[in-house]
């Protein structure tokens, strides 16, 4: 490898020792600590979602206009896009948990900046900045919870935390009905008030995500076997005590070469090269998700307030937050027994049909009517999205994991995340205009069309990677180069 200063060559067995692990409370601490970040990206997004109008507002809010609050929405998709880039490198070089600590500082710092926004200029730089908080998570938080999860629970765990995100898209839509009845609270105080309490939401979590420890897995590949080899034996002696059982001894080892650093020229052509296949599952699945949610999430206040006269979105968008939440958490264990690309595959293009049918019909439905379809389609929907990071996680090396994923997101919400709401903002504007909703349909077509392009693509290019531990779904780069080296080379268990 002509990246990074070698510092060793160790045989390890702690991917088996974590792996055999049995659940316990303390896997429920990386739950809590890491996997909560989602709630905060839900509840930024709803709370936009459902202050639509009262940003619009001259007086109290900032004057937006329709095309302004889905350019909001695309600003914030375009700094979570450079975040999860800028710190996804950043994270697979310095470690997992300094990041996270970083990423989530940042989030909060930018959140609270949002609250005291007096123009429109202001706004959209804080919302980048929060976006970028948020995309550096993702790479962090993904990566982290995929290394400490034991294997056989890997698929639902992810996809539950991933669709936690409802939980926020639920809080934050709630929340935003006391917030904005002018009964209640002053109207130009009741939206800056939104973004403040989300920021107090952060700084709990960084409490408890202070006491989650940095990924073993990463620590000795970067010549810090010992720390490595403590933190493991800490985490099985307190499994052992909570659970009250001796653990199972382990005979799989991995040998590698250790590295401080990993050249991001040699992980480029690792994913590019060695994983095509692999990579364009990944983009297709990224595009899919980041045009459906974004395009149909960012703008669905402004659709019930512009064309259907809700004054009070927000109790609408929790009843489809709800239904999102439960399809990830209910449908989630199916990633495990059922298997990744079934699941993966059937919830695509489920979804994607029932998007397109939703938009034949767009004419015929009213508020409730068009909540409950939404309702339908992202109870699958949202199982299928959480999977899309549970892809990139587990289908890559170890030493580009976050950056892998942070490219995926980036490249697919880019493509999908920015444009949806782009478009969507455009189309809303000029259906306003004719007072014809659908116009909108467009963009439903689009999102349904690309959902079933992400299913399809997992039917032929699908990893069955349940069960599986990561070494094995994609050697480490140093252990294939250790190999190499001794003389007795051993293949990944595919080049998929």
């Amino acid at each position: 490898m002509s990246s990074g200063v070698e510092t060793g060559r160790i045989t390890t067995d702690i991917p088996a020792r974590l792996d055999r692990l049995p659940w316990a409370r303390w896997h429920w601490l990386v739950v809590i600590g890491l996997g909560t970040v989602w709630i905060l990206d839900g509840l930024e997004v709803t709370i936009v979602g459902s202050m639509s109008a009262a940003l619009q507002e001259e007086k109290t809010g900032l004057g937006l206009s329709s095309f302004d609050v889905g350019l909001a929405g695309a600003v914030y998709v375009a700094g979570a896009c450079v975040g999860a880039l800028f710190f996804g490198q950043l994270t697979d070089r310095f470690g997992r948990k300094k990041l996270f600590l970083l990423t989530l500082a940042v989030y909060t710092v930018a959140t609270v900046l949002t609250a005291f926004s007096m123009n429109p200029m202001w706004y959209f730089f804080c919302r980048f900045l929060t976006g970028a908080g948020i995309g550096g998570e993702y790479a962090a938080i993904n990566s982290a919870i995929d290394e400490l999860i034991p294997a056989r629970y890997r698929g639902r765990v992810d996809v539950a935390i991933n669709g936690s995100f409802w939980v926020g898209a639920a809080a934050g839509s709630l929340l935003t009905i006391p917030l904005l009845d002018p009964t209640v609270i002053n109207p130009e105080w009741g939206w800056r008030l939104a973004f403040g309490l989300g920021a107090i939401l952060a700084v709990g979590i960084l409490v408890v995500r202070r006491n989650v420890p940095e990924s073993p897995r990463w620590l000795f590949i970067h010549g810090r076997e010992e720390e490595s080899e403590r933190i493991v034996s800490e985490i099985e002696g307190t499994v052992r005590e909570e659970t009250g059982r001796d653990l199972p001894s382990v005979s799989d080892t991995l040998t590698i070469r250790q590295r401080k650093s990993i050249g991001i020229g040699l992980i480029a052509r690792t994913v590019f090269t060695l994983y095509p296949k692999r990579t364009i599952l990944c983009f297709s699945l990224f595009v899919g998700q980041a045009f459906l949610y974004n395009a149909f999430f960012f703008t669905y206040g402004d659709t019930l307030g512009t064309f259907m006269g809700v004054e009070q979105v927000g109790w609408y968008i929790a009843v489809f937050a709800a239904s999102n939440f439960l399809g990830a958490l209910m449908l989630s264990p199916l990633f495990d027994s059922l298997g990744r690309v079934k699941m993966i595959a059937g919830t695509y293009i489920l979804s994607g049909v029932l998007l397109g049918f939703t938009g034949f019909i767009l004419g015929d439905l009213n508020a409730v009517t068009l909540t409950m379809m939404g309702a339908i389609i992202f109870f699958f929907a949202s199982a299928g999205a959480s999977a899309a990071y549970l892809t990139a996680s587990e289908v890559f090396p170890m030493e580009t994991r976050a950056l892998c994923i942070a490219f995926f997101y980036a490249i697919g919400t880019a493509v999908g995340g920015i444009s949806g709401p782009l478009l969507f903002g455009a189309l809303i504007e000029n259906a306003s205009a004719s007072k014809d909703i659908t116009q909108i349909a467009l963009g439903y077509f689009i999102g349904a069309a690309l959902m079933v392009a992400g299913g399809v693509a997992e039917v032929v290019l699908g990893v069955k990677a349940e069960g599986q531990s990561l070494e094995s779904i994609a050697q480490p780069l140093t252990a294939e180069e250790s190999d190499h080296a001794s003389g007795s080379p051993r293949p990944a268990t595919t080049t998929a």
